[in-house]
């Protein structure tokens, strides 16, 4: 596939460009290795993946400054290793081992890192949204210029709570960027069955909100967007929607066969517009890496998954006692 010339390319430095790719690389080795995982039942419970998406939270991440914070849904390990969380203990809480995140108790869909600001996966569609501005509610009182990053999709952008969240955070002018992230599909419906307009960021101009779509599957153009929408919110100007056009290639979690979509579908958007390759074909073509180069990478980022994979295998399961600990009344 020939490279997509984000407006962003020229500016980019070669070190960026290996970065971006790294990250995004091991995001999809990771949640190949979870899948595989997931198949020996060694993960149980629900399983989410972030196959395709990954341009999203990277280009975000790269907007984003030390202290500021992110939330997001259940679809969410990708989230916590672009904020730098270890991929060992997101491995080992998937599999429910002491050595996880959230000691083994909250699996796939509910682990944080106050360390890296990364206020958890939530289970409840939406549910994360009015936290994110909660969030987002603390930091302007604190008066700290922080921004929070509060991810959500497009099935998501359907709940009622989204629009009371709308509503606060316009009129108290919180320091939050609404992320949705339009895969398209929600759980199983596609957005022109289940939603009247068909642009979901002017949602928020009932509220006053500034918002605008980005191409989701070029990280250039997802971190160009983010800054703009950093800069807004930094500026004291209240939140902003960023509506980022991505894909999910596997089904909505590991039980969906995704029988609403053709294979053809799928397939076409990974030989056209997948943002891995893109900035593969980046690099080569403008000879910031070789081949042989790019082979080591891709070695590299195996070795940490797989070496997060047997972590997450040998750590032990949580003693009985830790059914009693962070319990709060």
């Amino acid at each position: 596939m020939a490279a997509r010339k984000s407006a962003a390319t020229s500016n980019t430095s070669k070190e960026d460009l290996l970065k971006y790719y790294r990250e995004m690389l091991l995001i999809r080795r990771f949640e190949e290795k979870a899948g595989q995982l997931y198949g020996m039942g060694l993960i149980g419970g629900f399983c989410h993946l972030y196959i395709g998406q990954e341009a999203v939270v990277v280009g975000l991440e790269a907007a984003a400054e030390e202290g500021d914070k992110r939330i997001t849904s259940y679809r969410d390990h990708g989230h916590m290793l672009a904020c730098g969380m270890d991929p060992k203990g997101v491995m080992a809480e998937l599999t429910g081992r002491e050595g996880g995140l959230s000691k083994g108790k909250g699996g796939s869909m509910h682990m944080f890192s106050k360390e890296k600001h990364f206020y958890g996966g939530h289970g409840i569609v939406g549910a994360q949204v009015p936290l994110g501005a909660g969030l987002a509610f603390a930091d302007k009182y604190k008066e700290n210029g922080r921004v929070t990053f509060t991810y959500f999709g497009d099935g998501a952008a359907n709940q009622g709570q989204v629009y009371e969240t709308f509503n606060m955070a316009a009129l108290w002018q919180l320091p939050v960027i609404f992320v949705i992230e339009n895969n398209q599909y929600a759980m199983g419906t596609s957005q022109k069955r289940s939603t009247s307009t068909p642009d979901l960021h002017t949602r928020g101009l009932a509220f006053g909100i500034s918002g605008e779509t980005v191409d989701g599957m070029d990280v250039l153009a997802v971190k160009a967007a983010g800054e703009k929408a950093v800069a807004h919110c930094r500026a004291g100007k209240g939140p902003y929607i960023l509506e980022v056009m991505t894909y999910r290639y596997r089904g909505h979690s590991m039980s969906d066969p995704a029988k609403y979509r053709t294979r053809e579908e799928v397939q076409k958007m990974r030989e056209e517009r997948d943002a891995i390759e893109n900035v593969r074909e980046l690099l080569l073509q403008g000879k910031h890496a070789s081949e042989d180069d790019l082979k080591a990478i891709d070695k590299e980022i195996k070795a940490i998954v797989n070496e997060a994979a047997e972590f997450s295998k040998v750590s032990p399961e949580p003693a009985l006692e830790e059914l009693w600990t962070d319990i709060y009344a």
